[in-house]
């Protein structure tokens, strides 16, 4: 392999120097490669081949162009948040050796989602287990659990709608037909992702959850400005959070959006300093150390405070932390909530708020992390993969953002993960941000909006749109296709193409199109009928999950089986 990677790099130079790539040195890389068509994945992930900025400019002229007004906000008054995954494909070994010195990359948004709900826990739609598996109207399908979405943050939309891109990918590779994105792997029934393709994951903003709680920086020409009730509630989160603050955190915070009060944080040698805006004198606010911080919580806060020291104490610009709405799941260690720096517990599972009672869905922060260990393609797809489908990178738009954050929340806390199956392997998932503002977020939409007093809410509305070739646009709110009366849910037009039920459907019609002799192991000749124990019978998916929440993710919300249990 080293023979082969020293050709890689000298095929790497001749590339990006537009150099002939000789008979020679291919063949060595390909015969070194197992076989592989042309190892081009390390420059396709690594973005030596494309930039974060074409990413989003490519996310950002889809949603114009593709995405119908339906479902999007309106910029006079709402908000909204947008995910994608985008394919990136290399020339094929043959198109390289027709043409050595002009390698093509292409780049096309497979799957799109916007959004910024999420339901609670009471509207989650289960199984009535006092009469076995199916609910009392479940003839009419009144009662059928699966149905609704309970989690329509942009980034899960997005993940739902590129997995309903893969099982179509994955019938036609089914079907022999070449257009797929799947390569036959080495074992009966199962399949492989084409070498030189790989998948960057969009995002318009920073997940929520442990990456959006990033220090708060003041560059020293901006001194001036302050920390807004905004800016305190977390820009980089935007979920509304404000309505799940505790009453005292709630004043505080309307006192200071209201009268552009200052805090004077507290530092490590008990010296204070404040932050100045013109023409408004100083409010001191002191912090107050409490004795019973648990110890997670004062090494959260003394890594925020790490940057102060770096940045000298006369002109400070570490202020405070953005805050998540993201709540601790229950029974696990909390946040100190202590005023400033020290207001969160950096590391932690967290679940999203939601609009009254408790959500079940895990933050985004802490499903990107599960996902770069077992992929994207979820349990049911991985009976027909080889290996997971990971993400290369992941790209967010311009926004409150933290290196640091994002790759302590998607990367290191799963990256000493050991003994998982064969082919699940922790990712070291590129992290990039660009330069470049989502329309319709809520900091372009607050700007435009600078004088007007109408108050700005976030879009009720969710977008799914996969590239597939029926239906391939879908249009949600609260967990059912918009438009959709009290009478008509639970029927099969008020579900979203995305929901659970619809995706193992989808899944069910994959696997009755192939014969017997040509399933995998794990669907041949077995007595399977609820989605339930088809995710159940991917075995190595199920093992690879159990060893991740043992060693990483304890305390993970799992929903009930009886959320679970239908056809």
């Amino acid at each position: 392999m080293s023979l082969g990677l020293g050709y890689w790099n000298l095929v790497q130079e001749s590339v990006t120097q537009n150099k002939a790539v000789g008979f020679e040195e291919v063949g060595a890389v390909n015969q070194c490669c197992d076989g592989i068509q042309f190892c081009l994945e390390p420059a396709l992930a690594s973005g030596a081949m494309w930039s974060a900025d074409e990413i989003a400019e490519l996310c950002y002229l889809h949603y114009r162009t593709r995405l119908p007004k339906q479902g999007k906000p309106d910029p006079d008054r709402e908000w909204t948040s947008l995910a994608a995954v985008v394919k990136v494909e290399s020339s094929t070994q043959r198109e390289v050796l027709a043409s050595p010195g002009n390698l093509q990359v292409t780049k096309e948004v497979v799957a799109m989602g916007t959004g910024t709900k999420c339901i609670g826990q009471n509207k989650m739609r289960k199984t009535d287990t006092t009469i076995g598996r199916h609910c009392r109207k479940f003839e009419d399908e009144k009662c059928k659990p699966g149905d609704i979405l309970n989690d329509s943050h942009a980034e899960i939309v997005a993940k739902r709608s590129f997995q309903r891109y893969l099982l179509h990918q994955m019938w036609l590779a089914a079907s022999h037909q070449q257009c797929s994105i799947f390569i036959p792997g080495t074992e009966t029934g199962k399949w492989k992702l084409k070498p030189n393709t790989i998948f960057v994951f969009f995002s318009s903003h920073t997940p929520c959850g442990d990456a959006s709680i990033i220090p708060i920086s003041e560059p020293e020409n901006q001194l001036s400005k302050p920390v807004t009730g905004d800016d305190a509630a977390g820009q980089s989160e935007r979920r509304s959070n404000h309505d799940h603050l505790g009453p005292e955190d709630k004043r505080k915070s309307e006192k200071t959006a209201s009268n552009h009060i200052i805090k004077r944080m507290k530092t490590d040698d008990d010296g204070y300093f404040s932050v100045i805006p013109e023409d408004l004198t100083v409010q001191q606010v002191s912090v107050k150390r409490e004795d019973d911080t648990n110890p997670k919580s004062c090494e959260c806060s003394a890594d925020m405070q790490t940057a102060n020291k770096e940045t000298g104490l006369g002109r400070p610009k570490v202020v405070d932390v953005y805050r998540t709405g993201a709540k601790c799941v229950p029974g696990e260690l909390g946040d100190a909530r202590i005023p400033g720096l020290g207001y969160h517990c950096v590391g932690l599972l967290r679940v999203k708020p939601g609009r009254g009672d408790r959500t079940c869905s895990m933050s985004c922060s802490d499903k990107l992390a599960r996902w770069n260990v077992l992929g994207c393609q979820g349990a049911l797809l991985m009976h027909f993969l080889q290996y997971p489908v990971y993400l290369s990178a992941i790209v967010v738009g311009k926004c409150p953002y933290s290196q640091e954050a994002m790759r302590r929340a998607i990367v290191e806390r799963c990256q000493h993960i050991s003994f998982l199956p064969d082919g699940f392997v922790p990712q070291e998932v590129k992290l990039l941000q660009s330069d470049l503002r989502f329309e319709h977020s809520r900091q372009a939409i607050q700007e435009v909006q600078t004088n007007s007093k109408t108050k700005l809410v976030p879009c009720s509305a969710a977008i799914s749109w996969s590239a597939v070739p029926e239906q391939p646009l879908d249009v949600t709110s609260d967990g059912f296709r918009q438009g959709t009366t009290k009478k008509r849910i639970g029927s099969h037009q008020s579900r979203s193409k995305i929901c659970k039920v619809e995706l193992f459907h989808t899944f069910q019609k994959l696997v009755t199109s192939i014969s017997q002799e040509d399933l995998p192991d794990t669907l041949r000749m077995k007595t399977l009928e609820t989605y339930w124990d088809y995710k159940e019978a991917a075995l190595n998916y199920q093992e690879a999950w159990k060893v991740l929440r043992s060693q990483a993710l304890l305390g993970w919300v799992k929903n009930a089986t009886e959320y679970l249990h239908f056809t």
